[in-house]
């Protein structure tokens, strides 16, 4: 969680609340330690974006959750429409 929350410029706290917002839910390793995908870092980097210009983290993270429902929407649309 250390080295995510350095690379994202976050503070740990921030990925927990992330985890208790639903957003990411890491995998946890052996020796438990919280281990994120880089998918899972790309969302928490797009919450920060959002929290940096003065959204709360439970909204960011709402916000957030819809834009990929609706990107995996308009994917399975795209498909039906193309016959993919």
């Amino acid at each position: 969680m250390g080295t995510a929350a350095e690379m994202l410029g976050v503070s740990p706290s921030f990925l927990r609340a992330l985890g208790a917002a639903k957003l990411i839910e890491p995998i946890r390793s052996s020796g438990g330690h919280r281990r994120y995908s880089r998918y899972q870092l790309r969302l928490a980097a797009r919450t920060r974006e959002l929290v940096d210009r003065g959204t709360p983290v439970e909204a960011a993270c709402r916000i957030i959750i819809l834009e990929d429902q609706l990107a995996e929407a308009l994917r399975i649309n795209e498909a039906r429409t193309t016959g993919d």
